[in-house]
Formats: C-alpha cells, structure tokens, sequence
C-alpha cells in the first residue's frame, strides 16, 4: 500500500528568497576542480499526466490531475561521470569517518559504461536508485547542501516547463532530433550531455539520453488516488521496498513516443541479473546500462537531524 507523502516528509517547502538569491549557480565539488549548474524552477501548478486524447498514451498515465509544485532548483544536465567518480573514489565522508563495506560503493566487476564513455562529459549510468540516493548523502556531507532525487511531480512539471504537448517543444515527435538522443539517432549509446537544444526551462537532455531515477515507488494507479491541488506529492511505500521505483524521461534505447514527457517507466529486478557478487549489490545494475540521475535541491533546507532522517528512510541505514 503506499500513500501520498505530506510536504514536510521530503523537505519540499518554500522560503522565503529574494530574487537576487534564486538564481542559477555553480556548485563546486571539494576535492576537486569539477562544478555543476544548478537552474531554478519557480513555484507553480501543471496538469500532471497525459490526456486520453494523446497519441500513444498508457492507462498509467491519468488521468490528468491539477498539481502544485514548490521551488526548487534541479541540475542543468544529468549527473556527469567525471563528478561522480569523485564520489566513487572517496575514501572517508567529509566529516572524516571511513566509509564502510556496506556503505560504500562495491567494486565494478565489469564496465558498467559498456565502452559508451567516462570523462569529459559522459552522464553517470548503469547505478540504482541506492546508489543515487547515497550519492546525494555523500554530496550533503561534502557541501553541507542537502541534494535529492526529484519526486516524479517535480520531474514531470521540469519537463514540461509550461507546456501540455506530448513533448516540451510540440506534438510533431519529428523534431525530437532537435532536443534528444534517442533510438533513431543514438548509434545504441549515451552521447555526451548538453549537446542537444535545452527544454523552455534551460535543462538539458531532459528526454532521452538516460532514463533518470525520482524518488517514488511506481504505482500504476497513483493519478487515480491523488487529488486534484495536490502540493508537492510523492508515491512511497510504508516500508523499504526495492522493486519498482519509477524513473522518467526515456533513455538513448528508446522509441519517439516513449519519450513523450508524461511517460513513466519503473525498475525492474532483472537489471542486476548479472551482477556476479553474492548476495546481489545494492548498487550497480548491469542490465540498465541506461539508467542516470538528475539532482534536486529544495529551497527549505532540512535540519541536519531531518536530513539524516531523510537518507535513514530511503536507505534504511
């Protein structure tokens, strides 16, 4: 059973902020000489989800609910290689205590960028939502910035970026060579971020490239259950649930009209059928060699005791 989270439970709410303070801004990472953009999204309302008129739609995808969405700001492009590698190759957090076996990322038996690339710009793929979300931990305990996943209503809403087309540019999927890699121009590989057009909003690849993890359990039903006005929901699940977790936007391996901004995608346990450890990694999935991230960071920023609490229910450490 899952219920839909109140705003306080994933620290979405607004503050107060000048204009001057919500803007764009380079976040820099110690350790490093490696920055990554970060583009503000203003407070608003959207239709979430598709109408039963559009081409190509799934059940799953309505119907249409008015939702409300607090500020925030989200990464300009999907999350690079070359900056989460530095997370890889930490040794301590921040706070200078060893990262244990459990905690930390386990060994890669195998190239998990499937020779597609690494440094200079390539996005981060084939990792789970545990590996994300631990990520964003180990960001928290770098900057002292409290990093999330997106809900799937603030991804959705980022995407779209004022629009209710099947796509953030229109309805015509012809033009989708414009803004994204996908099936038709890929060559079946991840291509270097930000080479493709921006949404309305400024955000890069936003459609197609990697598919990109949100914090919510998948619930095929979730638009039937949530109200019209809803703030800033969230589909979670009452304990810790592995299988499925939804994920949006599309990846390179996908169809034009699977990249349609109401689409929804889930995990699946087969992505780590492969993994040769014993039990299974919590943080690799060698089967989804299209699967990446995009940060979140909410306005209101939570104590560090909320924080903890934060990574403690989406990570059960």
């Amino acid at each position: 059973m899952f219920v839909v989270l109140l705003v306080s439970k994933v620290y979405l709410g607004s503050a107060q902020l000048s204009k001057e303070n919500f803007q764009s801004y380079q976040q820099s990472i110690p350790g490093s000489s490696l920055q990554f953009k970060m583009v503000p999204i203003q407070a608003g309302s959207f239709l979430m989800g598709s109408p039963t008129n559009e081409k190509n739609r799934e059940t799953e995808e309505g119907p249409q609910k008015k939702i409300n969405i607090s500020a925030f700001w989200m990464s300009e492009t999907e999350v690079i290689r070359d900056v989460f590698d530095v997370f890889l190759k930490d040794e301590k957090t921040s706070q200078n205590i060893a990262v244990d076996a459990i905690t930390r990322p386990s060994p890669q038996y195998v190239d998990l960028t499937w020779g597609m690339g690494k440094e200079g710009g390539y996005p981060a793929n084939s990792m789970s939502q545990y590996s994300a979300i631990m990520y964003c931990r180990w960001l928290y305990q770098k900057t002292g910035i409290f990093y999330r996943l997106p809900t799937e209503a603030e991804w959705e809403y980022a995407c779209r970026a004022g629009t209710n087309t099947s796509y953030f540019f229109g309805n015509d999927s012809k033009q989708l060579n414009d803004y994204a890699w996908f099936i038709e121009n890929s060559e079946e590989k991840y291509q270097k971020v930000a080479q493709k057009k921006p949404n309305p909003w400024g955000l890069y690849d936003m459609l197609g490239n990697l598919l990109e993890w949100t914090l919510d359990h998948y619930d095929e039903k979730i638009f039937a259950n949530l109200p019209n006005n809803a703030v800033d929901p969230i589909a979670a699940p009452k304990a810790l649930v592995k299988y499925p977790k939804t994920l949006r936007g599309g990846s390179f391996e996908e169809t034009a009209f699977e990249l349609r901004s109401a689409t929804r995608f889930h995990s699946d346990p087969t992505w780590n059928k492969r993994d040769p450890q014993i039990p299974k990694s919590k943080w690799w999935l060698t089967e989804a060699r299209g699967v990446g991230i995009r940060l979140v960071r909410p306005i209101k920023q939570p104590s560090e005791t909320e924080a903890n609490q934060f990574f403690k229910n989406y990570l059960g450490l």
